[in-house]
């Protein structure tokens, strides 16, 4: 990490940190007392606990960094949104997609609300790793045998959930990086399916799985394709902390639940041809530098992150100048010794976040050519082995 990137980094790092370590207390303490006497109340207050937490992210990207996020879809979907509960989809196209959720998501009034399907090594990742697991996010290990239990029942959970919530799903099951299309390219050319040139090739059981357990209280998926046009940058964490601004375009679709097929089989092959369609309408969007099938939407850049932003900073200051004052830390030469060894703790942990949410770190999809099968079942069981 670069010093001059470090001079940004450490000190946002440490608001985040700290504040985070703060809500995750309250998360536990409302965990351990109040989630045993009504799930409903600790969820409530829970929705407004990582909404504190998340808003700072929220914050790094509307106003520190400056990305313009365009919304495009027509005018029904975009009103409905945040007011249903929603199956969110999309194309895992860059490293802060889910961040672009999560804007989308407060825009929409249901931040803390937003759950995710994430691979369980998430769940370690201190202070936003931690809050999700208070929030009920899912956290799978990538072994079907393991994860389809898991998967069911932290959907039941989730039918009574007090306040409109979205869960997200990457069915790619990895970021897009060229290497991972080509080896995606290879597959589909063994397999006889269609090539993807913009897009990974679906790994269509765990959606199978949730639509299947959410099709009795859950009205809608939001198909949500991500792009970057042409004259952006992509976007990163490293780029965001450092307040380095880039353009992203999301094209939302709203799709009724109650109109996907009733066999496991046709909403598999459904899942496919969804991608197969967004693959062209990423053609499309390379084409026209736009979603020009939809009207844009205006998204704002509400204040509200930046105010608890300001607010954090400013208990958090007065909270260390307190402490300093009470503690005389900065007094002695093991007082700053100690002192040093936290703001190297704390770079660490912005280094791990940041390679993370890296696409070039994320697992890679170690997809071979095989033989054709005729057996679509087999064929994708087959895949996954070899992701």
């Amino acid at each position: 990490m670069a010093i001059a990137a470090a001079a940004v980094i450490v000190p946002l790092g440490l608001l985040f940190f700290i504040s985070g370590l703060a809500v995750n207390l309250i998360q536990a303490v409302c965990f351990v007392l109040i989630r045993p006497l009504s799930k409903n109340t600790y969820r409530k207050i829970n929705r407004v606990l990582a909404e504190l937490l998340w808003l700072q992210l929220v914050w790094l990207v509307d106003w520190w960094a400056g990305v313009k996020i365009e919304v495009f879809a027509d005018h029904e979907s975009f009103n409905l949104m945040g007011k249903e509960h929603a199956l969110v989809i999309c194309n895992h196209r860059s490293d802060i997609d889910w961040l672009v959720g999560w804007v989308l998501a407060q825009r929409s009034g249901c931040l803390g609300s937003t759950l995710a399907v994430m691979k369980k090594s998430s769940k370690f990742l201190p202070v936003i790793g931690w809050s999700m697991w208070f929030s009920e996010y899912l956290f799978l290990e990538r072994s079907w045998a393991k994860d389809e239990n898991t998967l069911k029942a932290g959907i039941q959970h989730l039918k009574d959930f007090p306040r409109p919530f979205w869960l997200a799903l990457f069915v790619e099951g990895t970021r897009f990086t060229q290497a991972k299309l080509l080896a995606a390219q290879e597959y589909a050319t063994s397999q006889g399916l269609p090539v993807p040139r913009n897009v990974l090739i679906p790994r269509t059981k765990g959606f199978v799985s949730a639509v299947s357990h959410m099709r009795s209280f859950v009205p809608a998926i939001y198909d949500m394709t991500v792009a970057i046009p042409k004259s952006s940058p992509s976007p990163t964490m490293l780029r965001l902390f450092k307040g380095q601004s880039s353009v992203v375009h999301v094209h939302v679709k709203r799709r009724l639940m109650k109109e996907l097929p009733e066999t496991d089989e046709a909403v598999a092959q459904w899942c496919k041809d969804l991608f197969v369609e967004k693959d062209k309408l990423l053609d499309k969007h390379i084409a026209e530098d736009t979603f020009s099938d939809q009207p844009l939407q205006d998204i704002g850049r509400p204040i509200k992150s930046l105010l608890v932003v300001a607010s954090w900073a400013c208990l958090v200051a007065y909270g260390a100048y307190n402490f300093l004052q009470w503690s005389s830390l900065l007094s002695s030469w093991k007082g700053i010794a100690l002192s040093a060894v936290g703001l190297a703790i704390v770079t660490i942990l912005m280094q791990i976040m940041i390679l993370f949410s890296q696409s070039e770190r994320s697992t890679p999809a170690k997809v071979a050519p095989g033989k054709p099968k005729n057996n679509s079942e087999s064929s994708e069981a087959r895949r996954d082995k070899q992701q």
